[in-house]
């Protein structure tokens, strides 16, 4: 429920009339790209259960079925104003701007003949059309794909002497829309005009089923169940298995169907009944299925109709004319992404590899894209003959493919590759270099709240570090041996990790801050900042830190299962969400500590997953400066947001926090980019 709550927030940054008209068209492609993985994740797993016969309630008393229920009372009204929004503002809108989606039959002669052309030159040839008959049974339809349904009924059939015989009868057909050709068709030299590839193909009925009689034409759509369930103690190797899941991925059990409103009911039925669904799991759509589809519209250069471009910066530090090693050596750097260029990472890592004084490198890589510049430099730096070794974590949801390829190509160029440990997910965000400086090894690290993914760190917020620290150093070269090899060693000088000690020292430091507020210290105060909050251990820890008096403050951008403000349990806690431009993704967990400010930054969400069951590495700011910068311009913005903050009620539901009377809108993102720009 509080998913849904997260995901209804999005889809308010899209019902807002003040965005730039594509950013509201990007808002709705989101909501609609998070809903698929809603369905494909969690409804697939609450399914399950249900056909398991599981009752065990959750945490909030509902039983599988009665999460099912409850999900689809709230989603329906927030998929009729995505729907509403679309058709009744964004497209229009974008119409008034010249950029228009016309339907075949409205286009003007010349347009007609351009989508006609390319009908015939880039669509006709891949087209695949499948009746169903007693020889044909009904087709598998792919997840996610996007389909059309239509009646087909053949003309009289002949015989030698072409005498009219009698005819077979109506059957129900379905046409791929081929997910290699763009959804919309652009049928104008400005390429502002566009027809839509589902409009396309029905008007070509004829070149598809010759000599047919064809009803209208119908879009639908089927979510499949797309989680992968991993034997790891059964897999003898690892990658292979994975690319065997992936596989049988394409073919899991369909949770959901979207559909027309044009469809007949008997079409529907139809359609639910082959794919063995509920009346249930029916979504009926009235305009566009496949809304991300039309981010291809984002694409177009209409700068005014976007946000600003954002001018990350460059710590003046790496301006200066010595080495990065020498900089970071002198003193720790801290990085806050977007609003710093993510080159420096990228810089830091190929300056490593060409570097004749750096004998190691050592990586985790969770989420790094389809073209890593950071792979290049892995690869190059083996080739140079360093020692290189990377742990790729094949268990990445939705990245396995991209990841499954990077594994290769690292390991034909020599590289050292891992694929973690067995029942753990590698989810932290860490690199080593180890560079020889005279007859010393000297160590440089970098730790951060996100992936080694160029592309993401343009639009998701995250936090990291680079330092020399000795101790840091060497937790971090022991952590990779616990990683690569068979070491067990856990006491970590400076590091807090997961699944070693992450949630005994977190616990520990939140119940420090309640006992020094039970002795009455004055500086009892926590911040924390993460995607989620689920784990029951640490709200409790939270709920009884606030009954001792401290005062606490979370920034929690997605699933809170933390109910603050409850008399005698939480009063002492706020909740409040951003949900901005940018996807807020770093943690950061500040702790008061009696006037010994302690901050720490790091991969890991408070939730079991994460504690129990991920590697996971959260560190120390040790410099003050450091320290002092995330406390009061980082973690005290947040919590000055007027503009896309919302505060989390008693009962779950959420609201916006207005500027009171006499005080100033404050954007804590858009400030970010100030401080960058200055």
């Amino acid at each position: 429920m509080s998913w849904l709550e997260f995901n209804r927030r999005v889809l308010e940054e899209a019902l807002d009339a003040k965005q730039p008209l594509l950013e509201r068209l990007k808002f709705l492609s989101i909501f609609a790209t998070n809903l698929d993985e809603f369905f494909m994740i969690r409804v697939s797993a609450l399914k399950e259960e249900l056909e398991e016969g599981v009752t065990e309630p959750s945490p909030d008393g509902m039983t599988p079925a009665e999460q099912l229920k409850e999900i689809s009372l709230r989603l329906r009204p927030l998929v009729a104003a995505q729907v509403l929004c679309l058709q009744d503002e964004v497209l229009p809108q974008l119409a008034a701007h010249d950029i228009q989606i016309i339907p075949y039959g409205d286009l003007k002669r010349r347009e007609r003949e351009t989508a006609d052309k390319y009908f015939r030159e880039k669509v006709f040839p891949i087209l695949t059309p499948q009746a169903v008959d007693p020889g044909h049974p009904f087709p598998y339809v792919s997840n996610l794909s996007l389909n059309l349904a239509v009646m087909v009924e053949p003309g009289w059939d002949a015989n030698e002497e072409g005498e009219a015989i009698g005819k077979h009868g109506v059957r129900f057909a379905r046409i791929k829309l081929p997910p290699v050709v763009p959804r919309l068709v652009p049928v104008n030299e400005g390429g502002t005009r566009f027809t839509s590839l589902d409009s396309l193909i029905a008007a070509h009925a004829d070149a598809l089923f010759p000599e047919m009689r064809c009803g209208k034409f119908h879009p639908f759509r089927v979510t499949r169940d797309a989680d992968i369930e991993i034997r790891e103690d059964e897999a003898g190797d690892l990658l292979r298995m994975m690319q065997q899941q992936l596989r049988r991925r394409r073919f899991g059990a369909a949770v959901r169907l979207e559909v027309s409103a044009t469809m007949p009911r008997e079409m529907v039925e139809y359609l639910t009944t082959s794919l063995d669904l509920e009346p249930d799991d029916l979504y009926t759509i009235t305009g566009t299925l496949d809304i991300p589809d039309l981010m291809q519209l984002y694409s177009l250069d209409l700068p005014h109709l976007k946000d600003a471009p954002l001018q990350a910066s460059i710590p003046a530090l790496f301006l200066q004319p010595q080495s990065i090693f020498d900089t970071i050596k002198r003193q720790d750097v801290l990085l806050h992404h977007p609003y710093t260029s993510y080159s420096v990472v990228t810089d830091f890592i190929s300056t490593a590899a060409k570097d004749p004084d750096v004998l190691a490198i050592k990586m985790c890589l969770y989420r790094t894209g389809r073209r890593s510049p950071i792979v290049a430099a892995l690869i190059e730096a083996s080739e140079q003959g360093k020692q290189v070794a990377v742990l790729v974590e094949l268990k990445a949801r939705f990245d396995e493919e991209s990841n499954i390829e990077w594994a290769r190509r690292l390991e034909q160029a020599g590289v050292h590759v891992v694929y973690g440990l067995i029942g753990l997910k590698t989810h932290c965000k860490l690199a080593l270099v180890v560079r020889r400086e005279g007859e010393a090894l000297k160590r440089y690290v970098h730790l951060a709240t996100g992936n080694y993914n160029p592309t993401t760190s343009r639009i998701y917020t995250d936090v990291g570090i680079f330092t020399a620290d000795e101790e840091i150093g060497a937790d971090a070269s022991n952590l990779f041996n616990y990683l690569t090899g068979y070491s067990r060693y856990s006491k970590y000088a400076r590091l807090l990790v997961a699944p070693l000690n992450l949630r005994e020292r977190m616990v520990a430091l939140i119940e420090r801050e309640a006992g020094h507020a039970r002795r009455g210290g004055t500086q009892a105060r926590i911040i924390i900042k993460l995607n989620s909050l689920t784990d029951l251990g640490i709200i409790h820890a939270l709920y009884e830190a606030s009954q001792a008096g401290v005062s606490i403050d979370l920034i929690i951008r997605g699933v809170c299962m933390l109910r603050p403000g409850v008399a005698g349990v939480s009063d002492n806690i706020t909740v409040r969400s951003i949900v901005g431009r940018f996807l807020e993704h770093s943690r950061i967990f500040y702790f008061a500590n009696g006037g010994e400010d302690e901050v720490f930054i790091g991969s890991a969400d408070y939730m079991s997953r994460n504690l129990d069951r991920r590697v996971e590495v959260v560190v120390p700011v040790r410099d003050k400066a450091l320290n002092k910068y995330l406390k009061e311009s980082v973690l005290d913005a947040y919590l000055r947001d007027n503009v896309k903050a919302r505060r989390l009620l008693p009962d779950g539901s959420y609201s916006r926090i207005e500027a009171e009377n006499g005080t100033e809108n404050f954007d804590c993102q858009g400030y970010f980019q100030t401080l960058a720009s200055l």
